[in-house]
């Protein structure tokens, strides 16, 4: 998909600050919808939401660790 090339494109093209700005966004717009949540569903969006965080997270710590043990490899520590 042409989004998808885009994305790919913006994200080569940053550094780590500018994605740790998307990430901050991301952040807060996740706060703010968590406030509008009701109090009756907010135990099933704690729920979904530690799901979803887990389930990506594993994922981007293990490419972390795979890059930093490659720099460890090449010397570029």
């Amino acid at each position: 998909m042409k989004l998808f090339k885009i994305a790919d494109q913006y994200c080569k093209e940053s550094t780590w600050k500018t994605l740790a700005l998307v990430k901050f966004c991301l952040f807060s717009m996740g706060l703010m919808a968590g406030m509008k949540i009701p109090e009756e569903k907010k135990k099933m969006f704690y729920a979904l939401s530690g799901s979803v965080f887990i389930i990506t997270y594993i994922p981007l710590m293990a490419k972390f660790f795979k890059v930093c043990i490659s720099a460890e490899d090449t010397g570029n520590n």
